[in-house]
């Protein structure tokens, strides 16, 4: 037995006072409407309706019960019109999860204008170097970065940007240590390391004008996972190191840093949105991938100009 279908009948039929007249507002045959509320009664092993063949009447059980069919309908449908809104209308928590500098420098920045156009939506935002699991973590979407192709999984991808890491040092450093003129030179130089998953630690891979070229790195005076914290180190004279292109615009633009070998990039970092499910995709997940991207693709195409 469909309960809900069975109550919904047994209200039409309640408020008609006719099983015939409920069972032609609800497109049913009369037949269809007496089983249903008979199946109703066995149920609840009561009798909620008394039958004559001129008219239908409630019991006290009937009516008690008719006033609590009522609100389990009016629950359930509210219940189904908010759901429904989700696919439309931005609403409700929307859990997301940043790496530490990619966060900083672009998602806030972003959310900002995104709850203006958005008020009806609220963010929990946590920014970490680890890439968290998301279903066991409640995260609606979780921002990915990777040098290659993502592991194969059941989430679904959305590439938010592209960009290098270049390689930096301050005039201070170089004046001191001289300008690297090849990559083979970089092993003398206090190379600072960047550590995180997407970089390797002992290696640094670049592309130029030779193709792919990957050297080993002698151990670092500095190993930091953070490359806005690296910046610091490198803007204070401390050595040379890669930075995301995010971390190293505004002081390359201010002079405070200077491209060390600029023919050449370290590998590029891709940046994806991942979320559940493609079908039915709640709207507050959908308008927010798709800002984030707007906002970032504007934002380096404003920062590199």
């Amino acid at each position: 037995m469909d309960l809900l279908r069975s109550m919904r009948i047994f209200v039409r039929v309640a408020e008609a006072s006719s099983f015939t007249v409920a069972a032609q507002q609800m497109d049913i045959t009369t037949a269809q409407a007496s089983r249903a509320v008979t199946d109703l009664e066995t149920h609840l092993r009561t009798r909620l309706l008394n039958r004559t063949t001129r008219r239908v009447a409630l019991t006290d059980a009937g009516n008690r019960y008719l006033a609590r069919c009522k609100n389990v309908i009016a629950l359930v449908d509210l219940s189904e019109a908010e759901a429904g809104d989700a696919q439309i209308s931005p609403t409700g928590v929307l859990r997301m999860h940043a790496p530490i500098t990619f966060g900083q420098h672009y998602v806030v920045p972003a959310l900002t204008r995104y709850l203006e156009a958005y008020p009806e939506v609220l963010v929990e935002l946590t920014l970490s170097q680890v890439v968290p699991d998301m279903l066991d973590e409640g995260y609606d979407v979780f921002l990915q970065v990777s040098t290659g192709n993502l592991p194969d999984s059941a989430l679904v991808s959305t590439r938010i940007c592209s960009m290098p890491s270049v390689l930096c040092a301050s005039p201070r450093y170089l004046e001191k240590a001289g300008v690297p003129r090849s990559i083979e030179e970089l092993p003398k130089h206090a190379c600072l390391q960047f550590v995180t998953t997407f970089f390797p630690v002992d290696r640094w891979g670049f592309e130029g004008p030779q193709g792919r070229v990957e050297i080993e790195l002698p151990p670092g005076r500095l190993r930091v996972n953070s490359a806005d914290a690296l910046a610091v180190a490198v803007a204070d004279g401390l050595g040379i190191a890669p930075l995301p292109a995010l971390s190293a615009l505004p002081t390359l633009k201010s002079g405070e840093l200077v491209r060390v070998l600029p023919d050449w990039e370290l590998q590029t970092m891709n940046v994806y949105a991942m979320y559940a499910s493609r079908q039915y995709r709640d709207a507050k997940i959908k308008t927010w991938v798709a800002f984030l991207r707007e906002f970032v693709e504007a934002t380096l195409a404003n920062e590199m100009a």
